[in-house]
């Protein structure tokens, strides 16, 4: 799977290459899940209905953006040679787009337009720079050990995220750590009252990225430079994409696992991507709160992409995509069967009390019940398939292949936000939108059953 005369790179470039999920976790475990997402959509906008609406257009916006994008630039890097002055570049879209939330003020729907834009933003260069940094991956390591090192990726990830969620309880709960006589106000005096701790989540995450991009920069080998000039590497890169395309009747195999991906990501990004802010809507989590459920989710989602790396390398990329769908389906519909009287959609539950505990009432135990499955299913989920498609790639064709993967992740990933942004209008009910994504599931799961695990002939 290694590229002719490519060595395998060193322990330290490899785990190099790792850090860099741990690098850009915080923005996708902070900024679009558990902290600002939730203050997006509830406190910004201020109706839990329209606010989830007006961020599942955001997140349908950036996917179009990304899905036009990303397998040209992938052909583009194949033809170019090195990935990392991409990276690069990309990396600075998503520290500017981050840095730009500090003005996400309360009460002011005139900026709702370009914090929404500035999140288009850092999305953008988030998932593009992943695209580059993922085609590296057949480079620098082994065909069988890829498993693990893309398992290694995404626990470093998790752990990056949860590093940053406990952080975030430490300055908004300063006493709880002996900080502070009492929470009346979080560290280094941030306001509570203009939420300036849920703002800051932008350029916190801008300055994370900053500090530990830089060891794969430094010690990651990246592929040999070519005589070659931008504008020749974006020519070829077209031509060559166009070609792929074009062939991708002969690449039927692959084909169908893209297409079968396409859809189960994409179900999978929208209940993590949402589960925050419909938790948020039905119980009134506050900040610290939703810190506690990502704190205890990404907890379980850690031991569940290292391990998912090792059964990887051992029973196949496919089998473990395919039990941990189901995995993903069950903890979905149990998601929303919980709702602020109901859980399992029927079985009566007392009325919510503002004074109860920390997960106090019987539908947050049943909540972060199905949450946690969903979190020990996430990880190995995500990084298996990254692995299946190394593996199904055609050699000298990985940049293209995992172009067009990223592709796949987010060619309907502006669906199904947009069908959840719609049905939510539509219905009025927080409930009924998320529930669309238990389609993509399992129509997902039922496409991934006729793949079959074997390298791609060029």
């Amino acid at each position: 799977m290694n590229e002719p005369h490519r060595k395998e790179a060193t322990k330290l470039g490899q785990i190099s290459w790792a850090l860099f999920d741990w690098a850009n976790q915080p923005f996708f475990t902070i900024i679009t899940t558990f902290i600002f997402a939730p203050y997006f959509a509830n406190v910004m906008v201020g109706d839990p209905v329209q606010g989830q609406a007006a961020w599942a257009f955001t997140q349908s916006t950036s996917g179009i953006l990304i899905a036009l994008m990303s397998p040209f630039l992938g052909a583009m890097a194949d033809a170019g040679g090195p990935r990392k002055p991409y990276i690069l570049t990309f990396q600075v879209l998503l520290a500017v787009g981050c840095f730009a939330l500090w003005w996400a003020y309360p009460g002011r729907p005139d900026l709702i337009a370009p914090i929404s834009a500035a999140v288009v933003l850092a999305t953008i260069g988030a998932e593009m720079s992943i695209v580059f940094n993922n085609a590296q991956l057949p480079n620098i390591v082994r065909p069988e050990r890829m498993g693990w090192l893309s398992g290694l990726g995404w626990g470093m990830g998790y752990t990056g995220g949860l590093v940053a969620l406990f952080m975030v309880l430490v300055v908004s709960m300063p006493a709880m750590f002996g900080l502070a006589a009492n929470n009346d106000q979080p560290l280094f005096g941030l306001d509570a009252k203009s939420h300036e701790l849920e703002r800051l989540m932008g350029p916190a995450s801008a300055l994370w990225l900053a500090v530990f991009v830089i060891p794969m920069f430094l010690f990651t080998p990246d592929s040999a430079k070519r005589r070659i000039s931008l504008l020749g590497a974006a020519l070829q890169g077209g031509r060559s994409l166009i070609h792929t395309v074009r062939r991708l009747g002969h690449f039927r195999n692959a084909l169908r696992y893209l297409i079968a991906f396409m859809l189960y990501n994409d179900g999978l990004a929208a209940i993590i991507a949402f589960g925050g802010v419909y938790a948020a809507a039905t119980f009134k989590w506050s900040t610290v709160t939703l810190g506690i459920f990502g704190i205890i989710l990404t907890v379980f989602a850690i031991p569940g992409a290292f391990l998912g790396g090792r059964f990887d390398d051992k029973l196949g990329s496919k089998r473990v995509v395919q039990v941990t769908i189901v995995g993903v389906i069950v903890a979905a519909i149990g998601l929303v069967s919980v709702s602020a009287d109901r859980v399992l959609f029927f079985v009566p539950a007392a009325e919510l009390v503002p004074t109860r505990g920390l997960f106090g009432s019987l539908q947050e135990k049943v909540f972060m019940g199905f949450a946690l499955l969903l979190g020990i299913c996430m990880g190995p989920m995500q990084a298996a398939s990254r692995t299946m498609i190394g593996r199904l790639a055609p050699h000298g064709m990985t940049g293209e292949f995992f172009g067009l993967f990223a592709l796949s992740g987010r060619a309907t990933a502006w669906m199904a936000p947009l069908a959840i942004g719609i049905i939510t209008e539509a219905a009025d009910s927080n409930r009924l939108g998320i529930s669309c994504v238990i389609i993509f599931l399992v129509l997902g799961f039922v496409l991934l059953a006729g793949v079959r695990e074997e390298r791609a002939s060029a």
